[in-house]
């Protein structure tokens, strides 16, 4: 009603902006691989505002790689619109396959996965 953007839609465009990231990289959230079942669910998840958005502006994020662990990511996202700073979003997603069906397990992140991550 006030035109201005709900707080909880700042995740979906971490969400986006997160799988563009990897996108990028040959990556994804979700795959198989020889018949296995990999993820990087997110574990946890923050966002911190400064300004708000409102209807019909055009934000910019900018994807940075804060932290490779052994079996995790941690992201920030630097969420501007032009020059001004609207708010940091931080999320941490953890490298698992499929251990059973439905079940997943967190695992040691693959030598190449990490190169791509880190570069």
């Amino acid at each position: 009603m006030a035109g201005i953007v709900h707080f909880s839609n700042f995740f979906r465009y971490m969400e986006a902006a997160e799988t563009d990231f990897l996108r990028s990289r040959g990556l994804t959230v979700a795959w198989e691989k020889d018949g296995q079942r990999y993820g990087l669910p997110r574990v946890s998840v923050a966002c911190d505002y400064t300004k708000p958005a409102v209807f019909g502006d055009i934000l910019t994020l900018t994807v940075l790689v804060e932290r490779v662990g052994s079996k995790s990511i941690s992201y920030r996202f630097d969420i501007t619109r032009g020059a001004d700073a609207l708010a940091v979003g931080r999320m941490t997603a953890v490298y698992c396959r499929e251990s059973l069906p439905g079940k997943m397990e967190s695992t040691e992140i693959p030598a190449e996965v990490r190169a791509i991550l880190e570069s």
